[in-house]
Order: structure tokens, then C-alpha cells, then sequence
């Protein structure tokens, strides 16, 4: 256990798009029949964690899993937390977009009409910013590349470096320090 304050980051339970592989980020799907045992299952899981706050994305996926998972009352939403805006890639599948766009990958080239990494890694970087300034351990539900741009922004990388952590569905990950704030690392990550 770490002296010094640890963030929690959850990703959402499963839905029908990220079942199918469909980019999913400002359509608001809901969870599937699994996504929402799983998000249930997260309850145990998480059980005697202690934190100062809990967070959500907007998404209904998000602050549905964290109202199965038992933090729901006093989940504080954050715009900033909402999944990268796929813009004309919503909805449609990696496969998809390589049939008429070869070599494309998200993480370099952004969406047309939605965000670009760095995009991504400006509202992660206001996250960080709160997170440091209240110095307390807080729990965090949103969505897949995200976070994972938060984890790279938390290391110090590129929010092109996202590209290089996986979050499966209903994930836990923890995000914390070394020896002092000055260090922060990846305690545990993409835990099922």
C-alpha cells in the first residue's frame, strides 16, 4: 500500500459496440446484459476501497457501471472524462476505416471532424491537474482510449503513447507514485 494517494480508474462494462468493435464515443450506448454482471461483479472488487471521490464520464455506459459497481450516489460527472470524440469514425469499425483509409491508427492520425490525440491529451492533462491539486484517493469510470490516454499523460508520454496500454471492459487500473509526487507510475494496470 502506497503512502501516497492512488487513483482508480474503471473502464466501463461492455456494450454492443464494443462488442462489435464500433468506435464508440459520443454515442451514448447503453450497457449489454453483460456489460451490466460485470459492472455488478465490480462491487466485490472493489470493496474496501477508500476514496475521496468518484468520478464518471457523461456516458450512461460509464455512470451505469458505476452505479452497478456500488458507487453511483455523489459520482461527480466530468465533461473531460468522455470517451474521444470519433467524430466521422463514430460508429464504424477499425476494419472499416483501413478498408478506405490504409495505415490509418487512432492514436496518430485523430478523426476527421472529431479530436486528435493531443486533443484527448489536453482534457486528460485538466484530469491530472485536478487529481494532483486534491491529492486524495478518487475512483474514475469512462471509456477505453481515455484512459489510456490518461495513463500516458499521468506518466509524463505523449497522449500518442496511449496507443501502447490496453483496457479490456470493466478493467481496473491504478495509477499512483513512487517515492515521492514527483514520480508518478502505473501501480497496476488493465486488472480483470
Amino acid at each position: 500500500m502506497s503512502a501516497f494517494p492512488e487513483i482508480t480508474i474503471v473502464r466501463h462494462g461492455e456494450t454492443a459496440w464494443s462488442l462489435s468493435g464500433q468506435h464508440t464515443g459520443r454515442s451514448d450506448i447503453p450497457l449489454t446484459e453483460n456489460g451490466e454482471a460485470a459492472a455488478r461483479a465490480l462491487a466485490p472488487r472493489l470493496s474496501g476501497l477508500s476514496v475521496s471521490a468518484v468520478w464518471s464520464s457523461p456516458s450512461q455506459r460509464a455512470r451505469n457501471t458505476c452505479a452497478l459497481a456500488g458507487f453511483g450516489e455523489g459520482a461527480i460527472i466530468k465533461a473531460d472524462l468522455a470517451e474521444w470524440d470519433y467524430g466521422a469514425y463514430e460508429g464504424i469499425t477499425t476494419k472499416e476505416i483501413l478498408s478506405k483509409r490504409p495505415g490509418w491508427r487512432l492514436f496518430r492520425d485523430g478523426c476527421p471532424d472529431g479530436e486528435a490525440a493531443s486533443d484527448v491529451g489536453a482534457r486528460a492533462d485538466r484530469i491530472i491537474a485536478e487529481l494532483r491539486e486534491a491529492n486524495a484517493p478518487i475512483l474514475i469510470f469512462s471509456s477505453s482510449h481515455f484512459l489510456r490516454v490518461l495513463g500516458a499523460r499521468w506518466l509524463g508520454l505523449p497522449p500518442e503513447d496511449g496507443s501502447r496500454f490496453i483496457l479490456d471492459t470493466t478493467s481496473v487500473s491504478v495509477l499512483g507514485y513512487e517515492h515521492d509526487l514527483t514520480e508518478p507510475v502505473i501501480r497496476r494496470w488493465n486488472q480483470k
